[in-house]
C-alpha cells in the first residue's frame, strides 16, 4: 500500500494542480486535506470567493446537518458561488447532498445542481449506514481503474435517489446514487479520504479531470 501511495504521489507532483477545500464550517475537512497531502498536493482550506474561483479543482465537503450547513453557505454567499463554478468540483458526503434539489433533513432546499432529491432511509434498516459498502454501475473517469463492487466507507442517514445523473450506485435497503455527475460537478456519498488506496485513487482521478 505504501509503495502504491508513493507512486500516486510522484505522478501527481508532476502536474500538481491548485486545490481548494471549501471551509464553510461543516465537515471533517482536515482528513481530506491530509489525503491530498499523501498524494503530494497542498490543498488549501478557504472560504474566500476569489481563492475558490481561482482554483484548478474545488472540494465541497460536509459532515453534519443539512439545514445548518446550508445556512452557513448562505451567510458567506457560497450558496450563490458554488453553482457558478467552471472547474471540476467534487462534493463529498453532505456536500454532495447539498448539491441536490432538496433534502428531507431539516426540509432543506439545496443548490439545485443535481436534479434529484435526498431522502431518509426507512426504519427498516439501521440508521445511519455506517461502515463499508460496495459501489456498482460505475461510470465516468472519476472511477478509472476502480473495480465494480469496490468497497467504500460511508456514514449517512440520508441518500440521493437513483437518477439519470448517477455514476455509481449502492444498495442499502434500496439502490441509491452513491455518486453523481453533471457537467463539471461531481459528488460522492462515500468518504474517499477514508476508503484506503481505492479512495486515494478516486481523488487522484479527480485531480486529472478536465472540463
Amino acid at each position: 500500500m505504501i509503495e502504491n501511495l508513493e507512486k500516486n504521489k510522484s505522478n501527481i507532483e508532476d502536474s500538481s494542480p491548485s486545490v481548494v477545500i471549501i471551509n464553510y464550517g461543516a465537515g471533517n475537512i482536515k482528513s481530506i486535506q491530509f489525503a491530498f497531502k499523501r498524494l503530494g498536493v497542498n490543498a488549501v482550506l478557504s472560504n474566500s470567493i476569489d481563492e475558490i474561483k481561482a482554483a484548478d479543482k474545488v472540494i465541497f465537503p460536509g459532515v453534519g446537518e443539512a439545514s445548518s450547513a446550508m445556512k452557513m453557505l448562505q451567510e458567506s454567499g457560497l450558496d450563490k458561488l458554488i453553482p457558478t463554478l467552471k472547474q471540476p468540483v467534487l462534493g463529498i458526503c453532505l456536500g454532495m447532498q447539498l448539491m441536490c434539489n432538496a433534502s428531507e433533513e431539516g426540509n432543506t432546499k439545496g443548490l439545485g445542481i443535481f436534479n434529484v432529491d435526498v431522502k431518509r432511509f426507512s426504519k427498516a434498516v439501521k440508521v445511519p449506514q455506517m461502515g463499508w459498502n460496495v459501489i456498482s454501475d460505475l461510470k465516468s473517469d472519476l472511477f478509472k481503474g476502480i473495480k465494480e463492487k469496490e468497497f467504500m466507507y460511508l456514514v449517512h442517514s440520508f441518500y440521493a435517489e437513483n437518477c439519470s445523473a448517477s455514476i455509481a450506485t449502492t444498495d442499502y435497503e434500496i439502490e441509491y446514487a452513491s455518486a453523481l455527475q453533471k457537467d463539471n460537478f461531481y459528488g460522492v456519498q462515500f468518504h474517499p479520504e477514508k476508503s484506503g488506496i481505492e479512495g486515494s485513487k478516486i481523488l487522484e482521478n479527480f485531480l486529472k479531470l478536465k472540463v
